[in-house]
């Protein structure tokens, strides 16, 4: 058996991880001095009250090499496998956790580890194909095989509505000259090569800049692969988020549109009021 396993930053709801047996990994949270497990002990409102209150932005943690090794062992005592899928090794630790963990219990011929070079369901989409592959026997090597190749397909991108939260956790270069001109700029972030950047910067509310930005996609998403995608969000108007979903079903391409509320990790970088459009190239 094929067990897929994904730290917490990939951002599925728990009626997909439970559709499809993922079974899912918490980073962690720290606001000051406290400690709290992604989707366990904390949630994104709280992490935003937190950083209201006393303007500070929270730090993540990646997960131990103990507690990897202690899940690793649940799934491998019948000679079962594991995928193992991680945020991008650009920015976090976690893959290399996990990585060192599978070669400590000397079960790297068991133990597949994924840099996913992305983050939030730009993982999803990967760990969801994953899925499917070994719930239809296909074997583990030619699982990752394959996953190695939409890796460069996948497309996440998403448009900030607060840059403060970004600015402060310094993982996407460039935020820092667009945030100290403060011109109530929202700007395009995308994910190339394992890394944040930013893109187009949008002027005006929020909720025009996120169908401008969703529309600005129209000729990849008319091209895209048509399983699924993903609309990811850190909290927003579920007006603007039926508005986007509207937008995209007159498109006719996806079988899915799947709608998900960023996890604590990925807000805590990205502030309220953030909104994605995340898919596969075609």
């Amino acid at each position: 058996m094929i067990h897929i396993i994904a730290d917490s930053t990939c951002d599925l709801s728990k009626e997909l991880v439970e559709k499809y047996g993922i079974i899912i990994q918490p980073l962690y949270i720290h606001l000051g001095e406290e400690e709290y497990q992604d989707g366990v002990s904390i949630t994104p409102d709280d992490i935003y009250k937190w950083s209201e209150e006393t303007k500070e932005t929270p730090k993540t943690a990646a997960v131990s090499m103990a507690e990897m090794i202690d899940l690793y062992e649940k799934y491998t005592t019948n000679g079962d496998e594991i995928i193992c899928f991680s945020i991008s090794d650009d920015m976090s630790t976690t893959g290399n956790v996990m990585r060192m963990a599978a070669e400590e219990m000397d079960a790297t011929e068991r133990i597949h580890v994924i840099n996913s070079a992305n983050l939030s369901t730009g993982i999803g989409l990967l760990v969801i194909e994953a899925a499917i592959m070994a719930q239809n026997g296909v074997p583990a090597k030619d699982i990752v095989a394959k996953i190695e190749e939409l890796k460069p397909l996948v497309r996440s991108s998403f448009v900030v509505d607060i840059l403060t939260y970004l600015h402060r956790g310094g993982r996407c270069s460039g935020v820092a000259a667009l945030a100290g001109g403060m011109l109530k700029l929202h700007p395009r972030i995308a994910v190339e090569d394992g890394k944040m950047g930013p893109g187009k910067k949008y002027r005006g509310r929020m909720n025009s800049v996120i169908l401008e930005y969703v529309k600005d996609m129209e000729e990849d998403l008319k091209m895209a692969k048509a399983d699924r995608v993903f609309i990811t969000h850190s909290g927003c108007d579920e007006a603007i988020i039926d508005e986007v979903r509207a937008y995209l079903e007159q498109l006719h391409v996806f079988d899915e549109i799947l709608v998900t509320r960023a996890g604590g990790v990925i807000s805590s970088h990205c502030g309220p009021g953030t909104l994605g459009v995340l898919f596969i190239a075609g």
